[in-house]
């Protein structure tokens, strides 16, 4: 049985496979009659209802369930709740605070389980993010994507995706902020390009890409103003986006996982300007579970 939990867990060629199925018109059925859990232990606005419609168009039938409902680890272990939803759908769909909560259903082999969100990382988000790169600029080889923020579970599926296909990721963190050591090791094991840089101005030259995320993810509020401190001058405005130019000469494209806190990590003026593709980022999120879901369908 295969599950989606991190990038690496498909071969390239698997990847490959599954963002061309994601950019197929959505006539594959093979959901039909069958239920997909989707298991919601942090709320989510594009995560849910990429995750409900894409099932939807593959003729299954979406189970919202939240934290509270079936209390992981509290009312029951994880693995006996992965036991009983796997006895009512054909695949679990999961966005939970701890990675190892995956880990330990996907063990079982009850069912195919789907990252949804982890604290180690975003599958399907990384996939979204390829799919748009290859719509905006015909292929994700040879080119190169500038990540400027914290390094988080965003970035690490973004680098495992990108160097999968062929392209570079660079990553542009103030000290303390970078990969650590064992991050670095599971990438290189993996095979991809990945570049670290602690000062912006190091980085930007032949960049196709330009993208970042929130400082302050979900649960780290208590570290808000230390934060700000750390990332002070990391903000993409518009004159970052103005030395900011692939090697071709084409000016790079921004994009963002969203949600955005425009002000802090991104300016207004990029994020809502010429440049911007995060709202065809955000609309391939449903294409990317559409993918996953048929390739777990073909595959399992």
């Amino acid at each position: 049985m295969r599950h989606l939990l991190e990038i690496d867990d498909v071969t390239p060629t698997e990847l490959e496979r599954i963002v061309h199925l994601a950019e197929q018109p959505s006539a594959d059925r093979s959901y039909e009659g069958l239920g997909v859990a989707c298991l919601f232990e942090k709320p989510s606005a594009r995560t849910r209802n990429s995750t409900e419609m894409a099932v939807v168009q593959l003729g299954g039938h979406p189970i919202y369930i939240t934290g509270d409902e079936v209390g992981i680890d509290r009312r029951e272990t994880a693995e006996d709740i992965a036991r009983t939803l796997a006895a009512y759908h054909a695949a679990i769909c999961a966005r939970v605070y701890d990675h190892s909560v995956l880990d330990r259903m996907a063990a079982l082999d009850v069912a195919p389980v789907v990252n949804l969100l982890s604290d180690q990382a975003h599958p399907l988000q990384a996939i979204a993010d390829v799919l748009t790169i290859r719509a905006e600029l015909g292929t994700v080889e040879g080119k190169i994507v500038t990540y400027v923020g914290d390094a988080n579970n965003v970035t690490r599926s973004l680098a495992l995706a990108v160097g999968a296909l062929g392209g570079t990721t660079r990553v542009v963190a103030p000290p303390g902020y970078q990969f650590g050591d064992l991050d670095v090791d599971r990438l290189a094991s993996a095979g991809v390009e990945v570049q670290f840089f602690d000062r912006i101005d190091d980085a930007l030259g032949e960049s196709d890409v330009l993208y970042t995320d929130t400082w302050i993810s979900m649960g780290q509020e208590a570290e808000r103003d230390e934060r700000l401190r750390a990332f002070e001058g990391f903000m993409v405005d518009g004159a970052m986006m103005d030395r900011t130019v692939g090697p071709d000469g084409r000016r790079a494209i921004f994009m963002h996982c969203l949600p955005a806190h425009r002000g802090e990590e991104v300016s207004a003026e990029v994020l809502d300007g010429d440049d911007s593709r995060i709202w065809p980022q955000a609309a391939n999120r449903l294409r990317s579970a559409r993918g996953v879901l048929s390739w777990l369908r073909e595959v399992t």
